[in-house]
């Protein structure tokens, strides 16, 4: 059954980011996303019904630019307010400006979004539409994109200084909110993939968030660290 076949998939993928070596991610993800476009395909459905049909690039740069435009101008907002630079501060992304430039236009495409937008909103997203509907692919899609995050909220409560501590309320919160937060993105996603007709609309909105989040933790890092002193 394709459904079993991707939800297995799903499952493995997410240990596999967390426990396999982070070097190898830019090639598992790929091929893993082309596995289970393999998988749709078999299943019988459309390069349309995928979100990759002719002439759907055009539509979704045209909606994903849109989108990506409001979140830069948003994370620009937050980053010139002082109070919010403590949010940003995840040590994951501790390094330095190049590096996180790396990260955030190779590693996160490569490694993350390639492979969770083709999962949820063009595999995932096909087969439950063209079982039940639209209004069911967007609400599967968007609850199983919140379980999806579980494990990274956990990194995230461990990782982030404005969340780092061993209290087991501040754990459940995080989890949980990380599961709504994204869950809730999910939505996002799905219906701009739905009215784009292209999974290249998510695709864009869903690197700037990832990647603008990457550089701006970088230069607040950079900035708390102030300007070197020369020795002696």
């Amino acid at each position: 059954m394709p459904l079993a076949l991707v939800l297995l998939t799903l499952a493995v993928v997410n240990v596999w980011v967390h426990v396999g070596p982070r070097r190898a991610q830019l090639v598992t993800g790929p091929l893993a996303a082309a596995f289970l476009l393999a998988v749709g395909r078999a299943a019988g459905l459309s390069w349309d019904q995928l979100g990759l049909g002719p002439g759907s690039f055009a539509r979704g740069v045209r909606w994903g630019g849109l989108c990506a435009g409001i979140v830069v101008a948003g994370f620009a907002v937050a980053l010139a307010v002082p109070a919010a630079h403590r949010f940003f501060r995840d040590v994951r992304y501790r390094l330095g400006v190049r590096s996180a430039l790396v990260t955030a236009l190779l590693t996160v495409p490569l490694g993350t979004v390639v492979f969770e937008e083709v999962a949820f909103r063009s595999v995932l997203w096909g087969l439950v539409e063209d079982a039940r509907g639209p209004v069911w692919a967007t609400a599967a899609t968007s609850l199983l994109f919140g379980a999806w995050h579980i494990l990274p909220a956990l990194d995230l409560a461990r990782t982030n200084t404005a969340l780092a501590g061993s209290s087991r309320t501040k754990l459940t919160g995080t989890v949980l909110g990380t599961v709504a937060f994204t869950a809730a993105a999910g939505v996002l996603f799905a219906e701009l993939r739905r009215h784009s007709g292209s999974l290249l609309a998510p695709v864009l909105l869903h690197w700037t968030v990832n990647s603008v989040g990457v550089l701006c933790s970088a230069i607040v890092w950079e900035v708390s660290r102030g300007p070197s002193r020369p020795s002696g």
